[in-house]
């Protein structure tokens, strides 16, 4: 049986025609599920719960994908939300750091991409940027204007990782982050920096972990490099 990999879901506000009436739905983009199907693993989107049902999504998934979307709440990270920082969602939080906290103590392996990356650098103890702004020299545009699927800028990566395995030293993705990663998390280790040397992927010393900045799966049909990574994540969780 092919891999079932668990995506985070996140919700939002379906306006009806009555501009007075509207209600939650559960969601995810859909590139997520298809580069899922096509790294050859079946998705299983999990939505948002009041009870974590963390441990109950680990014994039917073999793999978990933490997905893009909000900003991670800066009190998980001991600051104050600074005039910078966009819409957080405490219940998504909530929600992923159970699936993390389950997904670590059994074993299955995660790949996190954009927000991911940065919720599972606060939950090793890291903490992150409110806003590029507050990056010293900071060069290059992070927030690109082109499309999502053209590559606009390069990152190189550190040899003798995972990420290098899978893409080589040097390569170009598409960025669409305004947050980043300041300190690095406990027992996380450097895959990959942009020229202006902004954390663009992690890995984990002792988990099965692999979380980068950019969105490889809105890449995936033209980068064989984007696909990689999912057919990596499908590697691992396959084993």
């Amino acid at each position: 049986m092919k891999p079932i990999i668990g995506i985070t879901g996140n919700e939002r506000l379906f306006q009806t025609h009555d501009e007075n009436n509207g209600f939650l739905i559960n969601y995810t983009p859909r590139e997520y599920s298809q580069v899922i199907e096509q790294a050859g693993g079946i998705p299983v989107i999990m939505p948002m719960t009041d009870e974590p049902l963390a441990d109950e999504y680990m014994q039917l998934i073999d793999g978990l994908l933490l997905t893009g979307g909000q900003d991670v709440s800066p009190y998980l990270y001991r600051q104050e939300p600074r005039q910078v920082i966009g819409e957080i969602s405490p219940k998504r939080d909530q929600t992923e750091i159970a699936l993390i906290k389950s997904a670590l103590k059994y074993n299955k392996p995660i790949l996190a991409v954009c927000r991911g990356m940065q919720l599972l650098n606060v939950y090793f103890g890291g903490t992150l940027y409110q806003d590029l702004t507050e990056i010293p020299d900071i060069s290059i545009q992070h927030v690109q204007k082109t499309k999502p699927q053209i590559p606009t800028h390069t990152i190189h990566i550190v040899e003798e990782t995972q990420l290098y395995q899978i893409m080589g030293a040097k390569t170009q993705i598409n960025s669409y982050h305004h947050q980043a990663i300041n300190e690095l998390g406990t027992d996380l280790t450097i895959s990959a920096l942009s020229p202006d040397h902004v954390i663009e992927a992690f890995e984990s010393k002792h988990h099965n972990i692999i979380a980068v900045q950019w969105h490889p799966e809105l890449t995936a049909d033209t980068q064989v490099e984007s696909l990689n990574i999912f057919k990596n994540l499908i590697t691992r969780a396959s084993k």
